[in-house]
Order: structure tokens, then sequence, then C-alpha cells
């Protein structure tokens, strides 16, 4: 196998730094890219073993530093601009064009190198002829890590959304970059800026999210625009599955090539996330490449390999989820249908919504603790309003439920949490999925062609009964004779989601609720064989903080997290990243909230040794967000830049 370093001029001429991984001999070989802000040399470096194995399997692997990032030169002014797409465009050309090339080339990757993957499968390259995305989504506003049915989400803003400001100030690698890396790292820190910024200045739907959204792109297309085959990797712990079934219905009506394979994972590489079964996903990838870009066989027997999972005690790492997996070739099967259950005569019942409600089940994308699964969400249940139905015969529920019900604030705002749990008969509630809904946001999707929403937000009438549909995550589950089902609603999600913006009570009309579950009869277990992954690590809880505190003095809820090591990368690189953060919330006002992080990376090369420091805090009140920011970078332990933002933004809820 051959590694090298290779360039790429962009359009605009910036050079975009690239680690090519080619197998030994001339060719031709199929091509696979993944493009990644995330530092191919250092921070993400250990993704160089699935490389390896795809150049082991035959294919021309290359590892792509996204503009403004890791060793490429540029800005990167936000994620999924619109000169990215140019970029890969660029790319792809250019892998298909080389000597050793076949000119069939695949595009795959996890999180941000999904979603890029899956945008670029809609760009009509004609070099591309497969893509496959792990852990991605296709909405960006209603199913990413920035807003939740039109509300803020809280917990990302400690994490991913501040970490990449650190990131995206540390410099090009030296011994890679070349001449010049100091220079362009000082241009880098000066005219990147703070992505949240843009996000918060955005909380309702519009081009910011459009852009880059195969659901519904900015001027009005949605998955017609989709020219290849295309594989889903997706996890019923994570926080972007919910593209999966409509991704593959949309895909079967169009008449594309799909495969979906859903795990019960968190955000983590199928063959060691929690919880197992674990497979080797990187086997099912060449395998689905081997056959669209090389013409194999069938990379699987059907469709999709869904698995359905079976009711389990919650645990925050829980290591395998019982369950089983079954074929689907078409989206949706036969068979499937819905289960409708009312609750009349329950009449109107009252809620004094607390703020920090939703602890039980604090993120809605689990991965690497402290973003962990369900605890038992019996104690969030006895403070939210719950609706019950005895399971009284075995089903199986796949896709999306949702619930319909009639809500009323004496406010002029209010948020509606639902969360689906499966009651064991000693009481013990595990979480099955959630939806989460701005009442102001009722009648603004979808989308409309110009890529606006249908309406704006507006405030609602103090004592105005709304009637509403809210759509639940895309799950399985498998309703068992013996349990209870219950629906959980409640005014707040914290820490998923920013608390709403004062003390608001909500009435639900029980005689108007019906809660829809997606059914479909037991099919045969999958025939698919996987070649299983080696599981979690047993150290993954080392150094990892995760607490829950409460002040009873102050009438406060806190939730305090922290990660992070040391680890190796190439060019004689040592990284040491730390990620810290806190959550609160009153108790008495919800308005009165609040957000700490500190993010810092520390990269020693022979050269040189740099360390960017982000500290970010947020608060609000019942009318306005106030966030500030503080990047520190240091080179040799001496003050190298120093930016400051500070902004506030007006609450919409």
């Amino acid at each position: 196998m051959l590694v090298t370093t290779v360039w790429i001029e962009t359009d605009d001429g910036e050079r975009l730094a690239a680690t090519l991984y080619r197998p030994d001999g001339d060719g031709p070989y199929a091509a696979l890219l993944e493009a990644l802000p995330y530092r191919k040399d250092d921070v993400t470096y250990s993704y160089r073993e699935s490389y390896e194995r795809f150049a082991g399997a035959g294919f021309a692997v290359l590892r792509l530093d996204l503009r403004g990032t890791g060793s490429s030169s540029g800005i990167m002014i936000d994620e999924y601009p619109e000169i990215e797409r140019s970029d890969l465009r660029t790319t792809i050309e250019w892998l298909a064009s080389q000597p050793w090339s076949s000119g069939r080339v695949g595009m795959f990757g996890t999180s941000y190198s999904g979603f890029n993957s899956l945008q670029m499968a809609a760009e009509h390259v004609p070099a591309l002829g497969a893509v496959a995305a792990m852990y991605a989504t296709d909405d960006r506003y209603t199913d990413d890590v920035h807003y939740a049915g039109g509300v803020l989400r809280a917990i990302d803003l400690i994490d991913y959304v501040h970490y990449m400001v650190p990131m995206n100030a540390l410099p090009p690698v030296p011994s890679v970059y070349g001449d010049g890396w100091r220079e362009e790292w000082r241009r880098r820190i000066d005219e990147t800026p703070a992505w949240l910024f843009e996000w918060m200045a955005n909380p309702v739907d519009g081009p910011t999210w459009r852009r880059g959204s195969i659901r519904l792109g900015p001027d009005g297309s949605g998955y017609e625009r989709m020219s290849c085959p295309t594989m889903l990797i997706a996890g019923w712990a994570d926080g972007y599955r919910n593209n999966t079934f409509r991704v593959i219905e949309e895909y079967s009506r169009n008449g594309l090539p799909w495969r979906l394979l859903a795990g019960p994972w968190v955000h983590k590489d199928p063959s060691v996330a929690r919880p197992g079964p674990n497979v080797d996903a990187d086997g099912e990838l060449i395998a689905f490449f081997d056959e669209h870009l090389r013409d194999g066989p069938p990379c699987a027997e059907s469709n999709a390999q869904v698995y359905v999972r079976r009711p389990i005690e919650p645990e925050h790492d829980l290591a395998a989820h019982p369950g089983r997996w079954v074929d689907l070739d078409t989206w949706p099967p036969p068979g499937h249908g819905w289960r409708t259950l009312r609750c009349d005569g329950r009449g109107v019942d009252s809620l004094v919504v607390r703020g920090d409600v939703g602890i039980a089940a604090w993120n809605s994308c689990g991965g690497g603790l402290p973003w962990g699964q369900p605890l038992d969400h019996r104690d969030d249940d006895g403070r939210s309003i719950t609706y019950e139905w005895p399971i009284a015969v075995h089903e199986e529920v796949v896709g999306v439920a949702h619930v319909d019900l009639r809500v009323r604030s004496n406010q002029q705002y209010g948020h509606v949490s639902v969360k689906l749990c499966d009651v064991f008969p000693d009481g013990t509630s595990a979480l099955v999925t959630r939806g989460m809904l701005d009442l102001t946001h009722v009648g603004c999707w979808p989308a409309d062609p110009a890529g606006a929403v249908g309406r704006p937000p507006a405030s609602l009438t103090s004592g105005q009964w709304i009637d509403t549909s809210i759509e639940f995550e895309a799950t399985t589950w498998t309703l068992e004779p013996g349990h209870t089902l219950r629906l959980s609603v409640a005014g707040s999600d914290w820490p998923n989601c920013w608390p709403p913006p004062g003390p608001v009570t909500l009435d639900i009309d029980g005689d108007c609720l019906d809660l829809s579950l997606p059914t479909m009869p037991a099919a045969a277990a999958s025939t698919h064989v996987f070649r299983p992954g080696p599981g979690p690590s047993a150290a993954e809880s080392d150094g990892v903080t995760w607490r829950i505190e409460r002040d009873v003095i102050a009438r406060e809820t806190s939730v305090v997290t922290r990660y992070g090591g040391e680890y190796q990368g190439a060019a004689g690189a040592t990284i040491v990243d730390d990620y810290r953060g806190e959550l609160g919330v009153s108790t008495v006002n919800p308005a009165r909230a609040w957000a700490t992080g500190q993010a810092s990376f520390e990269i020693t090369w022979p050269e040189v040794r740099c360390v960017a420091t982000s500290t970010l805090e947020i608060q609000s009140d019942d009318t306005m967000f106030w966030v500030t920011l503080q990047l520190e970078v240091s080179e040799n332990g001496e003050p190298f830049a120093h930016r400051s933002w500070t902004e506030r933004f007006p609450r919409r809820a």
C-alpha cells in the first residue's frame, strides 16, 4: 500500500491537503473519498485504520481536510458552505482523472462527512457512483444539533457547537503545509468566525438551514435531486436517525438503489458502539462499494437490515440491547400499518412546568461517555402528565410514531416534550423515543418551495386551545404483554433542550389525544451474516465526569461534564484534548438558565507546541440570550492570538 500527501487546487486558488491510501500497482482502482473538518493528521488520525483496510480491499482512498481546517488553506466560514460542494466536486473529478483510477468514485463518512456525502449525491457529479452516510441527517434544522421542534438544543452547546471554535484555531501541520504555515495559522484565527453565532442568529427555519438539507433545499427541490445509490447506517440511540425511513421511501419512489443498516447504536462506529450487538461496518461498506463501483455481487440479501429492539432495563452505559435483525426490501413493507391509542373520558390535565424535567434522558444523541444512554425515566414521568395503555399483545413498532393532541398555555409561549416509555412490571420506565415542539412554531413546517417556513413563528394567545401533531424520533421497539406503554407529556426536556422563557402552565385535553404507532407483522429473522465487531472499550469511562447536582438553597439544578485524553498523531504529534461543561436552570423560573464550557486542544510537534482554548458562557432570561466566547491561542507557551465575541439574541421562545 502507498500512503502519500497530495494537494488539490480549488477553483479560487486555495490548496486542499489530502492523504491518499492506494493499493500497490497501477490499477485501475475505484476511489473513495471522506472529507472532514476534523484534522486528518492529529485529532482524527485513528481513522486511518479504516482507510488502510479499504485500500487492502483494492480501493484508493482519499482523506481530505476541508478548506480552512487541518492543513488545507482558506477559511471555514460555517458548516457546509456553498464553496465546500464546489471543492468536493473538484476533488471527485481529480480522483476520477488520475492514471491509476477507474474513473468511478464513491463518498462515505460518519456525521459531518456523511452529511456532505448525501449533499454531493444531489449534485449530479458524473463520476460519483455511490455514497454511504453513517449517522447523518437530511434536514439540518429539524434533525441536527442546533434546534429540535424549534427549540434551541442545550447540551450540544457545550460539546461540538463549542469545541469547533478552538479546533478551527489550530494551525496547519508544519511539516505538511511547509513554508508559510505560521502566516496561514494567523489568517485562520483572524478570519474564521465562531459558527455558533450564525446558528443562534437563525432560530427559525430558512436559508441557513436549507443549505445542505437534501430533504428540502434552498430552491425548493428535494430527494428527486439524488442521483446515485446510497447506503445509510443509523443507530437507534443516535441523534441522526430520523432520515432513515423517509430517505429510503423517497429513493424507492424515485427508482434509485438503496441500502439501510439500522442498529441499536449510539453515535459511534457500530463495531465498538454501545449498545451492541456490534458489527463490522467497514466490511459492509466495502461490500456496498464493491457492488456499485466495481460491479461486484449484491452486498446483501435484502435492501435493509433493521434491528428491532426488545425491552431492557435502562443503563447509561448499556453494553448490549436485546432484539433481533429483520430484513426489509421496501418501505413501507407489506402489512405495515398504524395502531392508534386513545384516552377517551380522561378530561383535562394541568401541569405546572418545571425547567429541569428531562434529566433521565439528557441527550438525544448518545455517543462516547458522558453522552450516555437514557436512565430510568420514572422520576421525570412523575413530574409530567402521563397516559398509559396496558400491553396485551406482542407487537413490533418500526418507524416514526406521532401523537395528536390538544394543548393550551396560560402564557404567550410554551414547549411540549413528549416521551414514549415502556414500563416494566416493577415500575421501571425505559425510554423508547421522544419528540419536542415549541408551540409558537405550530404550522411553520414544512418549508415552502422558496425555502422559507410555512409562516413565521407567532406568540400564542393565552388560554387558547391548539391542535397539533408531534412526531417522535424514528425507532424500533417490541411491545410485550405484561408491560405498559406510557406517554409522558412535559413542558421541558432539559438539558437536552433549552427551557421555556418563563413560568408556564400547560393544559392537555386527554379526550383529544391520539397516539399513533407504526407497526408491522413479525418478519422472519434476517438471513444476513454480520462479521462481529470488537465491542466497546472497558476503559471508556476513564477520566469522564457526568454529574447531576441540585442546589436546594438556590433552587437550581445543574449537570456537569468532562472528558478528554492524550493520543498520538502523524508527523510526531502528541495531542491532548479536554472538554468541560456545565448547564444549569432555575427550578422556580425556567427562563433563568445558563451554559458554560471550556474546550482545549494542545498539539505538540517536533517543531512547535500549539494550544487553543475557548471558554463559553450563555445565559438567558425571559427575553434574551447573552453569549460570550473567548479564544486564547499560544505558541510554545507564549500568547499567539486572542479573540472574543459577545452577542445577545432575542428569545423567540
